[in-house]
């Protein structure tokens, strides 16, 4: 692995370069028209433009990035998060291509993103799941028919759904039937599928994700526990490890479910297996991500160990050549996510960014994607922003936080900064007492 086309933007192209560079390995960025002045466009040792500003022409245009990858002689691909990461046909392409994919394979990719598929491939490998409905749903007669039996609330859930898009709570008959057809037309349109099915809905849950690596050699280990409860949207805002409400004996089992989660599909590479939570402890698989998660960095101070490096090992070929046993949690870690929003209706708040200066603390790194003078545009992702925290204890960490964001200066558009700082102040959160509810029992 020579070089590595990155096939992605912002903050986590930052990032792949950072470890790419410390390994002697040369990269090349695709960046939109857009994002053209970006940092990471220039961090990395070669640019190559792939399109105009809409996703679909530029980061989401597969030949026009397997074509940048060719010409400049990469021999693997990256595909960060989000975007082309998780698309069974772009890994299919790149393998056809003579390109290295850094991630699982298409087969695995495809099994695990379809979301039905991948809670019966759990069923049987004895995993839990959240008892639901996936057979066929045509109408909303037939989904209210199933939802009836099953008992409200229900979640209604597209399959091929991702990121917090297309899942909707239902609390009755009429509820559902107004959501049934709005729910697949947006599935339809942000995934090309518009398959939908019902869960029972855990209410006050919480929402625990276990990291995983396995090699092409067989083993597979479990990299211990994100608590990912802190949400706005069932989009994620903030995430810490280890999770203040498991104790060592549930922390074990739902570390084994994944990793049990991983083996049922001949998992290689890096990943995340999501799973919901109720009051009792009782946990259900959610789904498994296939690629590194926008959080990886929490697990990352938590255990010293570097995830990037990681895949690009695994994807070489290596063994992995740590045991279990030498995956430690050595401090505790919280991930905040800046975003480009307002704070109070979390709506995207796009501009140009007139004064930007993060943290510089003992203990804080920051994974950023912008600078001052930065045109924060309505074409991609709000985040602009992670700012990870990491010490001895919560208690220590969680103060060590309130001051990186305090002393976070970013002015020139509305950022969630101060819904931040509201979230650490809280007493609950600062007891570890919440649950996905927090933000939405917070605005009532």
């Amino acid at each position: 692995m020579r070089k590595v086309l990155i096939a992605n933007r912002g903050e986590i192209a930052r990032r792949i370069i950072r470890t790419c560079r410390a390994e002697g390995i040369v990269t090349v960025a695709v960046h939109s028209e857009a994002d053209r002045a970006m940092p990471f466009v220039r961090e990395a040792d070669e640019a190559v433009c792939i399109g105009p500003p809409p996703v679909p022409q530029s980061y989401l245009n597969i030949d026009a990035i397997i074509g940048a990858a060719v010409s400049t002689g990469a021999d693997a691909i990256h595909p960060g998060y989000g975007l082309l990461s998780e698309n069974a046909d772009f890994a299919r392409r790149c393998r056809e291509a003579g390109l290295l994919f850094i991630g699982p394979a298409p087969e695995v990719i495809a099994r695990m993103g379809d979301k039905v598929t991948a809670r019966q491939i759990m069923r049987e490998a004895g995993v839990p799941v959240v008892p639901g409905f996936e057979g066929r749903m045509e109408t909303p007669e037939e989904a209210v028919q199933q939802a009836s039996e099953m008992g409200y609330p229900v979640m209604l859930k597209a399959s091929a759904g991702g990121g917090g898009i297309g899942m909707q709570v239902v609390q009755n008959d009429d509820e559902l039937r107004q959501a049934f057809l709005s729910a697949k037309g947006r599935a339809k349109a942000y995934f090309g599928n518009d398959t939908m099915f019902l869960e029972k809905y855990v209410q006050n849950p919480h929402h625990i994700e276990v990291q995983i690596v396995g090699d092409e050699h067989g083993r597979i280990l479990h990299l211990l526990e994100r608590e990912c409860s802190i949400q706005r949207r069932h989009q994620k805002v903030l995430e810490e490890s280890p999770s203040p409400f498991l104790d060592e004996a549930t922390r074990e089992k739902i570390c084994a479910a994944a990793v049990a989660c991983a083996r049922a599909v001949g998992y290689t590479g890096v990943g995340t297996v999501e799973f919901i939570m109720d009051e009792q402890k009782n946990f259900y698989f959610l789904e498994m991500n296939t690629r590194l998660q926008v959080e990886h960095p929490v697990t990352e101070e938590m255990t010293g160990l570097d995830l990037v490096a990681l895949q690009l090992a695994v994807a070489r070929g290596e063994a992995l050549r740590m045991q279990q046993s030498d995956v430690k949690a050595l401090r505790h870690a919280l991930e905040l996510r800046v975003y480009a929003e307002d704070p109070v209706t979390f709506l995207p708040s796009p501009g140009t960014i007139a004064e930007y200066q993060p943290p510089r603390m003992e203990h804080v790194r920051i994974d950023d994607a912008v600078e001052a003078g930065t045109q924060v545009t309505p074409f991609y992702d709000p985040m602009i922003a992670k700012v990870i925290v990491s010490g001895a204890t919560r208690e220590e960490t969680v103060q060590r936080a309130i001051a990186a964001m305090e002393q976070f200066r970013l002015t020139g558009i509305k950022t969630n900064i101060p819904f931040l700082l509201e979230v650490l102040r809280d007493d609950n959160f600062q007891q570890g007492i919440y649950t996905t509810q927090f933000v939405q029992n917070r605005r009532k």
